[in-house]
């Protein structure tokens, strides 16, 4: 079934680290954000890394949260077929355009959330593969990882990214 990215990204001027995702679930989707899906650990990896609870938060709330802490959202799939919301059925691929955030927010690191997402922005963005780095998935279909791991390695990156000091 052919999907088509429903959210804008979210940056300001400040923003300094662009999180890439593969594309947003069906149910991110019905809840109109970002990583909404209650089995997914995005915001409560970022609630821990950040010592401030997110995950139970509103749209506005994490949307200012991502801001105040100079990071910038978005995905790397602007349309393509799936099925449900499985990265491992999503083919026939149309990247989003990041140029835009690159020109107006100081990014200095790209992180991935998954395999997916870093594959695909590697093939559709080889020029900017030295600014990437691959983190293992938020998702619940990653549950061969903790919680607390998938925090740990969240936590390296960002604080090798200077947003954690």
């Amino acid at each position: 079934m052919k999907k088509i990215h429903p959210f804008s990204p979210v940056y300001d001027g400040k923003s300094e680290v662009l999180i890439l995702g593969s594309l947003p679930s069906i149910v991110s989707v019905e809840r109109g954000f970002y990583y909404m899906h209650p089995q997914n650990r995005f915001w409560k990896v970022l609630s821990k890394i950040f010592e401030e609870d997110i995950y139970s938060k509103d749209i506005e709330a994490k949307t200012s949260f991502i801001l105040k802490h100079h990071l910038a959202l978005y995905d790397v799939v602007a349309s393509c077929d799936i099925k449900n919301s499985s990265d491992a059925s999503i083919e026939n691929v149309t990247c989003t355009d990041i140029r835009e955030i690159l020109l107006q927010a100081p990014i200095k690191k790209i992180i991935l959330n998954g395999n997916k997402a870093y594959t695909l922005f590697c093939k559709a963005y080889p020029n900017l593969k030295d600014m990437a780095i691959c983190l293992p998935s938020t998702s619940s279909a990653n549950a061969r990882i903790s919680l607390e791991e998938l925090t740990r390695v969240w936590e390296e990156a960002l604080r090798n990214s200077n947003i954690l000091i």
